[in-house]
């Protein structure tokens, strides 16, 4: 699955498009080593195919690459959180 990144001034999303339908990922960055993820957002057309999962593990891998941790207020990616120990270097809590 293609993730695709489009940022913004203060934050941005990751963005998985397939089928005609679009799941997102939306952070804003709070400082140079602290990002929040907001929202997880998967159309219903797909869910139940990892979509969700994908989009929050491009999120822990990207933190990983850059050297930040992630404040996961979206419930979904908290969610992820609690359920992935393996995630616990990259995410604030």
């Amino acid at each position: 699955m293609d993730i695709e990144h489009e940022p913004a001034k203060s934050g941005g999303r990751s963005v998985a498009r397939i089928e005609g339908h679009e799941a997102e990922l939306t952070y804003s960055r709070a400082s140079a080593s602290l990002v929040i993820v907001d929202h997880t957002g998967v159309p219903d057309a797909l869910r139940g195919r990892g979509v969700g999962q994908a989009l929050a593990l491009h999120a822990v891998e990207e933190a990983r690459r850059g050297g930040w941790k992630i404040l996961p207020l979206c419930p979904f990616m908290r969610a992820q959180a609690l359920r992935h120990s393996d995630w616990k270097d990259a995410i604030s809590t």
